[in-house]
């Protein structure tokens, strides 16, 4: 019996766990059992073509929201082309309402719900012997035209798994994908948006077996790592010693996580601050609101002071890079809320910040109670809303344009200073700034088309100007900044009409050739030539003071001005959108550190102190960025 376990992944960097899971537990008794990966985009014919080549006696697809609509379909061509084919259907997505797609699609023989590896491994023997299906616990199938779900299979004891990460066929490409690995199942909250709020309790892998398992992968070529841990830090000892083992052992693997920020103990941070290597770790944080009356509707605890603090205390490290998540539509979250929210959180300025939009997942308490908050959604996956009791359809797409664009110009990384800029000294609040580009975006009709890098500073230069932005001057020159830094070698071309004269330049570029020491000791050391550093070296003049500017910008909007946070004794103060415990002597600190650079940009906007010769370096080769120096002019 040759069977074939099949996904369709989101990206083709993406690997499924699952079917590895369910081939490492099955394999010892069914000799013949290939994988097979696809991704979302790839046409329905060649994968049936592919599979249909295969010649399996059994499909099992591996379902998730992502990718449940394009299996579906699939499943109809396949049953026409193969139709003695068994098909079985398992993950997420199918667990909760086997028979809603049983019969949304005849093809379907069975579904697998919950832990799949027992199930279908029993499933299996059943289809190879005596077809007892009514033993198979865990499974729902077909007999005749009565739809039947089994009992519910016991929670599996994970030690009891062979490794799904040995396999040698996946060696050659484990560098140039994502390796998904789990350490435990479940999760010990109960956010009804979510699905893993359903099973109840923390399993674990014993710790030394994952430390084989991922010093395997990691000397056989693994560059990144994801955990699928609902929350990793959950177990404190068991993660102190995960985090240990990575940080002796990684080879520059990197290493992400879900992690719950409120509930990290100082002691864990410090040992993060001190010992993580630069890059190692990722962690995302999902913060969801700061609505307080919300996160109480949805069963989410969480104390936002206390994940402001440990969020704040690791982006002060700079050795761990953070992806905080967002989801408009909750309930009682309204537009105006979902601002505040917004601006809570973005005055950490985490590297990442990802807005999506409440999803009704099925078998999740949010979706059985959607009537409750007159929620409107889409039938089919991904079931995101479309409206609810305060949030109406018109703002959903408001929302939309504001995630765009903050993808395009936060997330990317293209243009921090000059958003930084934006933020502090042009735009009343980060979501008021994302909030208006992106209306413009959509009014200029620019989501229709396509747009390279030179694009994204046109774009923005065309927007501030349109509304009659202050200081361009200033934000022009920002912008020059982060085009430069954007390019790993000497862009070819530029958007703006340059500064600079030939004789000036050509004057600068002998000044520097001459003394390469007043730009740095390694310039100075190279001892290039002015016609070598025409090859990779830009100059442009800002009409002002590029790091009174930078200084301006500098630090994070949520603790400006605040000494230790766990020194402060004063309660319920508010600052820059975070809610914390801060005395009025760090408040009036504060309020005058603001104050001084507010003086410092206003005099650089005046063109007070002169201007600044920009000179950028780039490497020859891809082992740095490019680097930048200024001069005062």
């Amino acid at each position: 019996m040759r069977i074939v376990l099949a996904t369709l992944n989101a990206k083709y960097i993406h690997t499924s766990l699952a079917i590895r899971l369910l081939k490492a537990y099955s394999e010892h008794e069914f000799e013949d059992i290939l994988l097979a990966e696809y991704t979302i985009k790839d046409p329905v014919m060649n994968i049936v073509s592919d599979l249909f080549q295969k010649k399996p006696d059994v499909i099992g697809f591996s379902c998730y929201i992502w990718n449940i609509e394009e299996t579906v379909k699939l499943i109809g061509i396949l049953k026409q082309v193969m139709p003695e084919v068994t098909i079985v259907l398992g993950g997420p997505e199918v667990s909760y309402e086997p028979l809603y797609w049983m019969k949304r699609e005849a093809g379907i023989d069975f579904v697998v719900n919950g832990d799949g590896e027992e199930t279908f491994h029993h499933l299996l023997q059943e289809l190879r012997d005596e077809r007892k299906f009514h033993f198979v616990y865990g499974a729902a199938y077909r007999k005749g035209e009565e739809l039947i779900v089994n009992p519910p299979r016991p929670k599996t004891d994970l030690n009891t798994l062979p490794t799904p990460h040995r396999f040698p066929d996946d060696l050659p490409d484990l560098s140039k994908r994502i390796v998904y690995f789990e350490t435990s199942r479940g999760c010990p909250f109960n956010c009804q948006f979510c699905l893993s709020s359903i099973e109840v309790g923390v399993r674990y892998y014993d710790i030394e077996r994952v430390k084989s398992d991922l010093l395997y992968l990691i000397e056989n070529g693994a560059k990144v790592i994801k955990f699928l841990d609902r929350t990793f830090n959950i177990n404190r000892s068991y993660a102190m010693e995960m985090f240990q083992f990575l940080i002796d052992n990684h080879q520059g693997c990197v290493f992400q996580f879900e992690i719950t920020a409120d509930i990290m103990r100082p002691e864990v941070l410090d040992f993060l601050a001190q010992n993580a290597p630069p890059g190692v770790f990722r962690f995302e944080i999902g913060v969801q609101s700061t609505n307080d009356e919300t996160n109480e509707l949805v069963k989410r605890r969480q104390n936002f002071t206390k994940l402001s603090r440990t969020v704040m205390k690791i982006k002060a490290s700079g050795n761990i890079d953070q992806h905080l998540d967002l989801i408009a539509g909750l309930p009682m979250e309204d537009y105006s809320t979902f601002r505040k929210t917004f601006n809570d959180v973005f005055a950490m300025e985490p590297e990442e910040l990802q807005l999506g939009f409440l999803k009704m997942l099925r078998g999740t308490g949010l979706r059985a109670q959607a009537a409750k908050y007159d929620y409107t959604y889409m039938e089919h996956a991904p079931y995101e809303i479309l409206s609810s009791h305060v949030m109406p359809f018109s703002d959903i797409i408001r929302l939309k344009r504001l995630e765009d664009v903050l993808e395009k110009y936060w997330n990317s990384h293209r243009l921090d200073h000059t958003v930084k800029y934006l933020i502090r000294h042009v735009f009343q609040s980060p979501f008021d700034f994302f909030q208006e580009f992106g209306d413009y975006w959509e009014d200029r009709g620019w989501q229709k088309i396509g747009h390279q890098l030179e694009d994204l500073f046109t774009r923005l230069h065309a927007f501030l100007t349109d509304r009659g932005t202050d200081a361009m001057n200033i934000i022009t020159g920002l912008m020059k900044l982060d085009y430069f830094l954007g390019h790993k070698y000497k862009p070819r071309k530029i958007w703006w009409d340059v500064l600079l004269d030939k004789a000036d330049w050509s004057k600068h570029m002998k000044d520097i050739a001459a003394h390469p020491g007043l730009i740095s000791p390694q310039l100075a050391e190279a001892g290039y030539s002015e016609r070598e550093l025409q090859k990779f070296m830009m100059l442009e003049v800002l009409p002002f003071r590029l790091e009174t500017v930078l200084d301006s910008i500098s630090g994070l909007r949520a603790d400006e001005g605040l000494a230790d946070a766990e020194a402060n004794t004063e309660p319920n103060v508010e600052m820059s959108g975070v809610s914390g415990n801060i005395g009025e002597a760090n408040a009036a600190a504060a309020a005058v550190a603001v104050n001084d650079r507010a003086t410092a940009v206003a005099e650089a906007e005046a063109g007070v102190g002169g201007n600044t010769l920009l000179i950028v370096l780039y490497q020859q080769d891809d082992s740095q960025r490019a680097q930048y120096y200024t001069l005062p002019l």
